[in-house]
């Protein structure tokens, strides 16, 4: 089976890059400096961001809707970037260093299976979870601290 990996639509974010500390704050959005690396993983370009660069802390909502799996939380977001990665067949860098919770999702919304995997582990993973007909697509979290990492969804069906 095919699946793609999309980092989230910059364009979301756009308004508040630039933004001074007072206004992010009445937004409830904190503007953080790098200090560290890896431990800055931007959900658009599905990297660590690296020492010295301005990243965004707010909450995000990554399933949405009135079902009973409607998850927030908070993400980094390098600011001012422009463009969402993408990985087809393969999982971004940013996940090779972490455990993993990956919760497979169905048509309607609810979730029929998850896991965890360890560093390295996440695309035999989310093959393992694809495999199953009824998942479309993998909420991938960060499961140390539980924020929402990626979305991988199925782009063709492979069953033999």
């Amino acid at each position: 089976m095919d699946y793609v990996i999309e980092g989230l639509d910059p364009a979301d974010f756009a308004p508040l890059f630039g933004l001074d500390d007072a206004a992010l704050a009445q937004r409830g959005v904190v503007r953080m400096q790098v200090d560290a690396h890896p431990g800055f993983p931007c959900r658009v370009t599905l990297e660590d961001a690296v020492p010295g660069e301005s990243v965004l802390l707010l909450n995000h909502v990554s399933r949405a809707g009135a079902g009973p799996y409607r998850t927030s939380h908070a993400i980094f977001v390098r600011e001012g970037v422009e463009t969402a990665a993408r990985y087809s067949n393969a999982v971004p860098p940013v996940f090779a260093p972490r455990i993993l919770s990956l919760r497979g999702f169905d048509a309607a919304g609810m979730m029929v299976e998850a896991m965890l995997t360890q560093p390295g582990e996440a695309d035999a993973g989310l093959r393992r979870l694809f495999a199953d007909r009824a998942i479309v697509a993998v909420d991938v979290h960060n499961a140390v601290r539980g924020c929402f990492a990626a979305r991988a969804v199925r782009t063709r069906e492979c069953f033999t």
